[in-house]
């Protein structure tokens, strides 16, 4: 699947996959850009090969991420990426509903878990509040914020990008399991209400 963008009135430049389909009566094969389904929950098109017509069903995930351009300001890092560490005193500790950790499942600190304490933690090298051992990560490398019932991960402008099911993210919405990479290391959230 190739990656295109669409100028959209909304939101500026949406990043999206083109769509893979096929004929329902020959089986001929097509790409459908995004220009042609990013609006639409069904898209219908003619088969140049035999003529008929083909119905296709468009399904989104509503955890599904897109990259946009510009970014909304829920994934502005605030200039946090330029150096300045998070102010405890000016920031809040976790909502008294839940609890949450960082578990690193793959890298050079495989098997050490973070109980995060705070409500906006940020992941990186030393200095960082989660502290990681992985050259490829940058020093303040990604901005975890915790809500009640998910996590808001925003790229700090590292240097090798914070990557969210395989694709690289600014932003991305975590929940309770879910896994992303920084680097090497590859850390997955755990998300419980207390």
């Amino acid at each position: 699947m190739a990656m295109q963008r669409v100028s959209t009135a909304s939101c500026g430049q949406l990043y999206l996959k083109s769509m893979n389909v096929a004929c329902s009566q020959c089986g001929a094969k097509y790409v459908l850009k995004d220009a042609e389904i990013v609006a639409h929950p069904k898209v219908q098109f003619t088969c140049p090969k035999c003529g008929k017509t083909t119905v296709v069903k468009i399904e989104q995930r509503v955890d599904a991420t897109i990259a946009m351009l510009p970014l909304p300001s829920f994934a502005r890092p605030t200039g946090l990426g330029s150096g300045r560490k998070v102010d405890r005193e000016a920031h809040e500790r976790l909502p008294e509903t839940v609890n949450a950790e960082l578990s690193v499942i793959a890298g050079p600190d495989t098997g050490i878990t973070f109980k995060l304490e705070f409500a906006s933690v940020i992941v990186g090298r030393q200095g960082a509040d989660v502290s990681l051992n992985d050259p490829e990560i940058s020093r303040q490398h990604c901005l975890l914020e915790v809500k009640d019932k998910f996590i808001q991960l925003k790229d700090l402008d590292s240097t090798n990008g914070t990557y969210f099911e395989e694709e690289r993210v600014r932003a991305a919405m975590l929940r309770d399991g879910t896994e992303f990479r920084v680097g090497s290391t590859v850390l997955r959230v755990t998300l419980t209400a207390k």
